[in-house]
């Protein structure tokens, strides 16, 4: 099993998988955490929109934050030196320099997959744009594999903080069930691959 690492530029990487307790939570916390971050209503999905949620999704989960994520929330991305951050503050309410780094407005799926609503920042060539080029750089190398998708799911992200790690199981959990629902779960990451947008046109995040 790999899974995804957020590094400084902006990127990911595959890494092994490893075991470990969750930052040592009490179990009774720890049990409802896992209770509300379980996928509900997971459905079969196009394969465009798994890719692109798959995408989004660890984007999201690669930033910096230390809230637990609630569906339906409104969150904020930015691209601040050099490094991702979520927040519950919006761009008019930060400084300059903050709202020159916001990338999108987030929200948490029922099925425990991102969307993201980009920022205009996107349209342009800057220092956003670049980042989130770098990621898809990563996350279209992630997919030039034989392995089916559901082996380089995020189920355990062992160097991510508890609430990263908690979310990215919930959303390996809520990919691996959608795509078996899809009957897709046989085909290769080099199957899937193609279905990506070309990052000159369409990063998978802006994709509907």
């Amino acid at each position: 099993m790999v899974q995804l690492e957020h590094r400084g530029s902006g990127g990911v990487t595959a890494a092994p998988q490893s075991d470990g307790n969750p930052d040592g939570k009490g179990l009774n916390g720890f049990l409802l955490d896992w209770y509300q971050s379980s996928p509900r209503a997971v459905a079969a999905k196009p394969r465009r929109q798994v890719l692109a949620e798959f995408f989004t999704s660890m984007l999201v989960l690669s930033s910096a934050f230390k809230f637990r994520p609630t569906v339906g929330r409104e969150t904020y991305l930015y691209w601040v030196d050099s490094k991702w951050s979520l927040s519950l503050i919006a761009p008019e309410q930060w400084s300059n320099e903050r709202r020159a780094g916001f990338a999108g407005t987030c929200r948490l799926q029922p099925d425990m997959t991102w969307t993201i609503e980009p920022s205009t920042r996107l349209a342009g060539h800057n220092a956003v744009s670049n980042a989130i080029a770098r990621f898809y750089d990563s996350f279209a190398n992630l997919l030039d594999t034989e392995l089916p998708l559901s082996e380089v799911l995020p189920f355990f992200s062992s160097k991510a903080p508890y609430y990263q790690r908690l979310y990215a199981n919930a959303l390996s959990r809520s990919i691996r069930d959608s795509v078996a629902l899809g009957d897709q779960a046989s085909s290769s990451c080099r199957q899937w691959r193609p279905l990506l947008h070309r990052r000159e046109t369409s990063l998978p995040a802006l994709a509907g």
